[in-house]
């Protein structure tokens, strides 16, 4: 006999794929659609803030009702003895993973709000109820399922899967599908593509695994990077009714284009008293503070000069780092996260990046979209980003007035398909000059102006070799991101460059 009726196992099927899949992708709300049916509660196919919680909730709330009351029936049946192939009992784990979790979510939520506001080192208050009813689904009397979590390790995983859909659902505004794939793999980052296997044996090993943002400047990488960094597996001490660690101070990040290389590695390494110019007394680096659960972000990397690169390297394959001055080894047991707007591949072929470093670090990369990606000429899409900043520049209560102003604006002077150059930063200044001077005019090169005057004076002669040079150096600069590569391109000084670019 089945442990589950037909429509029963339909439904069952249907929240078996929902425990797995990216919540952030479209296949989660067709799912929601097929295990619903004519109850489903329509929006948009990409889960976004646009969306509207109270929709999202609406739907989910009816599958926790559904499952609810399917994972009692079959558990009952599995007590008395009902045969269950292994299918059937997979199911069963699912729908009661998928009911646990859901019942559970908006304590988790609560419990994240108070951890970012006052630290998460603190008792967690509802963890015995949960036990109780982890150890009721899965672990029924004289009944063995398929897998045998413990409910600490499934309370640990539950905590970790609600940080990372509040970090990245928060953190990526947008309702376009280029913002739907960048939340999908921000959330397979951190996951993997196979939910199921990072449960059972990845949770712990993800630390090792460094990450590489890359994509143009103004695109969000530092959110990336955050949402990454503040949704690690940290273990629950069943005793001491706690988390492992506070992810909220988690993340230790360094610009590394605004330093010099010797404060660089001071930095990242420490360094010992005496060790240079200016050490007064042992100092300790990111490297060292930065706890086993913690991340290190490396924003700028295509900036790193070579002599550091080799360093680096070797934290990532060897996992030890010396402190300048210093001769003993130390242990690194935190993740790596990196970002850049370079071209690395160009670096490496030009020489300016190593490649066996390069490997090294993008053992996972994620691409952040370009503004005019994510727009595509939707204005619905670009009211919905102006209303976000708007929001935040004027109140809730000017949000709107002020959106219309800036929408219109760019609508009647730039046009829908303005190629925003700056990307989400110069979204943010439009909306900013439109609410002080009622205007917003871009700087008066773009980008793609730097290629078109070069090419344009090849054509027609018309430029002076000053200004000539000035545009090649701009055409440069633009591909390579950096003053100090655009610099060693061109055979010039790099003050030289800068001066030429922005003259």
């Amino acid at each position: 006999m089945s442990l589950f009726r037909p429509e029963e196992r339909e439904f069952a099927e249907v929240v078996s794929r929902l425990v797995y899949c990216n919540p952030f992708l479209p296949e989660r709300v067709e799912l929601e659609r097929r295990a619903l049916g004519e109850e489903f509660v329509g929006f948009e196919r990409v889960l976004n803030m646009r969306a509207g919680d109270d929709l999202l909730a609406e739907n989910v709330q009816r599958l926790i009702e559904r499952a609810g009351v399917l994972v009692e029936g079959a558990r009952a049946r599995l007590v008395e003895g009902d045969a269950a192939n292994d299918a059937d009992r997979a199911l069963y784990e699912d729908l009661a993973l998928f009911y646990l979790y859901h019942h559970y979510h908006l304590q988790f939520r609560a419990w994240i709000q108070q951890a970012l506001e006052g630290g998460g080192k603190r008792r967690v208050g509802f963890y015995a109820d949960f036990e109780k009813d982890a150890r009721h689904l899965l672990h029924p009397p004289g009944v063995r399922l398929l897998h045998d979590d413990p409910p600490e390790h499934l309370f640990a995983f539950f905590f970790q899967l609600n940080r990372a859909f509040v970090n990245v659902y928060l953190s990526i505004v947008g309702a376009s599908m280029a913002a739907a794939r960048l939340r999908g793999s921000i959330w397979q980052s951190i996951f993997t593509h196979d939910l199921g296997r990072y449960r059972r044996a990845l949770y712990d090993r993800m630390g090792d695994v460094s990450t590489l943002i890359t994509g143009p400047s103004g695109t969000g990488k530092e959110l990336v990077a955050r949402a990454v960094a503040l949704s690690r597996y940290i273990p629950f001490d069943v005793q001491a009714r706690q988390f492992g660690d506070d992810f909220a101070t988690s993340l230790h990040a360094l610009n590394l284009s605004a330093l010099s290389p010797t404060l660089i590695e001071s930095e990242l390494f420490g360094h010992r008293r005496g060790a240079f110019t200016g050490a007064l007394e042992d100092r300790k680096g990111w490297f060292e503070i930065c706890r086993p659960l913690g991340t290190v972000f490396l924003d700028e990397i295509g900036e790193l000069d070579a002599s550091i690169q080799v360093k680096l390297l070797r934290v990532l394959q060897t996992r030890t780092f010396q402190r300048l001055g210093d001769t003993e080894s130390m242990k690194f047991s935190g993740k790596v996260l990196a970002a850049t707007n370079r071209d690395l591949t160009a670096a490496m072929r030009d020489g300016a990046f190593r490649e066996d470093f390069y490997y090294r670090l993008n053992a996972d990369m994620i691409v952040t979209p370009s503004l005019r990606d994510q727009l595509g000429g939707d204005v619905k899409e670009l009211r919905h980003l102006v209303r976000f900043i708007a929001a935040r520049m004027a109140g809730e209560a000017e949000a709107d007035t002020l959106t219309t102003e800036v929408v219109d604006w760019v609508g009647r002077t730039l046009g829908l398909d303005y190629a925003w150059p700056g990307n989400f930063r110069e979204l943010e200044q439009c909306v900013r000059n439109v609410l002080i001077r009622k205007e917003y005019r871009p700087r008066p090169r773009e980008a793609s102006d730097a290629k078109e005057t070069v090419r344009d004076a090849m054509e027609t002669g018309r430029l002076t070799a000053d200004e000539l040079l000035n545009a090649y150096c701009r055409l440069v600069y633009e591909q390579t991101g950096s003053y100090s590569e655009a610099a060693r391109r061109l055979g010039l000084d790099r003050r030289t460059v800068k001066a030429r670019v922005t003259e």
